[in-house]
């Protein structure tokens, strides 16, 4: 089963959302990252997570088809995960395992702390612990959360420099490249893969603008230290051998910070979603929302 809904998620603010899956099997929240569209989400992976659970995939605000208003009306990224429980509310669903990449998977740390009885369990992919707690190696060595390995400089340096005004096929072919950068180099890039889901993506969202919006987004007020380590929501960690924007030890940190949370690890992945990891990554999820 396949449907589609329009969500109000504040005032003036409407978000697209996509169920997949039996309705009666436990919802399973997927929340993207950054300027991401729900449909950055591969269908193969929604697909293999919809044969067990009923999969809710959703546009954040100032992506695809959901309403684009931060320049109108600002909000803070503190108010995307706002976004995500209204998602759940529209739909009905009480509670939720939720994954989260990225940003999402900052959003899903702030459900897991902030409403943990809207959380069955969560699942954290790409992305960093809200949290100051510092990071212990394997041989005791304690380092600062300032002082984990930094994001890749040329993912710093494309971010900063992204070309306005691009028409729809160089603005395809700008994405593509950002994928080829953000995948890393230990899978073999398939650059009509990535042209192919960003082409669904431009079609799906109607032009081909992008929204800073996210950067830009008021980011005070995340960090979740105590909370995070007090928590019994179930945790996955997934560590991308090849990340660039979050590398390891980054995930070992992030299962350091919250509490009971454990590590999978997935040999060649970086900050993307390429067909060689999709079967590893629905296998973990899978295996984690059914312990």
């Amino acid at each position: 089963m396949h449907r589609e809904h329009l969500v109000a998620a504040a005032p003036g603010v409407t978000l697209w959302a996509e169920e997949r899956g039996d309705a009666d099997a436990p919802a399973l929240l997927l929340v993207m990252g950054a300027q991401a569209s729900g449909l950055a989400w591969p269908d193969e992976l929604v697909d293999a997570l919809a044969a067990h659970h009923r999969v809710i995939r959703y546009d954040h605000r100032d992506t695809g088809r959901s309403t684009w208003s931060y320049e109108t009306e600002p909000y803070a990224i503190t108010d995307l995960a706002g976004d995500a429980l209204a998602v759940l509310d529209a739909l009905g669903v009480d509670r939720a395992h939720v994954v989260g990449m990225s940003l999402g998977g900052m959003l899903a740390q702030l459900l897991v702390a902030d409403h943990p009885e809207r959380v069955r369990t969560a699942t954290l992919i790409g992305t960093c612990a809200l949290s100051t707690a510092p990071y212990t190696a394997p041989d005791g060595t304690v380092t600062p959360v300032d002082e984990l390995p930094p994001i890749d400089p040329r993912v710093l340096e494309m971010w900063a420099n992204y070309p306005e005004d691009l028409d729809m096929e160089a603005e395809l072919d700008w994405r593509v490249e950002h994928w080829r950068l953000l995948s890393g180099e230990e899978i073999p890039f398939d650059a009509q893969e990535a042209r192919a889901l960003e082409r669904r993506i431009l079609d799906h969202t109607g032009h081909a603008r992008v929204s800073t919006a996210h950067g830009r987004a008021e980011q005070s007020g995340m960090l979740r230290t105590e909370a995070l380590a007090a928590t019994d929501v179930p945790t996955l960690v997934v560590s991308a051998t090849a990340e660039p924007v979050f590398p390891p030890p980054h995930p070992q940190h992030l299962a350091q910070a919250i509490r009971g949370a454990r590590v999978v690890e997935i040999p060649g992945m970086g900050h993307a979603l390429p067909g060689p990891v999709l079967e590893p990554l629905a296998k973990a999820i899978l295996t984690h929302t059914r312990a």
